[in-house]
């Protein structure tokens, strides 16, 4: 999962190297802590939100064939 959360990010980004995401695992939850470059961060948001709201419910659809719970978390 998280090859590919990293593969949506580094397309959205011009700073692919800058590009960290940790995971943390605890029980049936999932947690990406997602930090790209200060410039970028509008980039993987969106206007209003949405990216990053596209980007959290493909995630959950890819979890929840795993019966997993996953939360995306974007920092800058």
């Amino acid at each position: 999962m998280k090859e590919i959360l990293e593969t949506l990010i580094k397309n959205l980004v011009e700073n692919k190297d800058e590009v960290t995401i940790n995971e943390k695992e605890e029980g049936k939850t999932i947690v990406f802590e997602v930090k790209v470059k200060e410039s970028d961060i509008g980039k993987v948001i969106g206007k209003q939100g949405r990216i990053a709201k596209s980007i959290r419910t493909l995630m959950k659809s890819i979890a929840g064939k795993e019966h997993k719970r996953v939360i995306v978390e974007f920092l800058d």
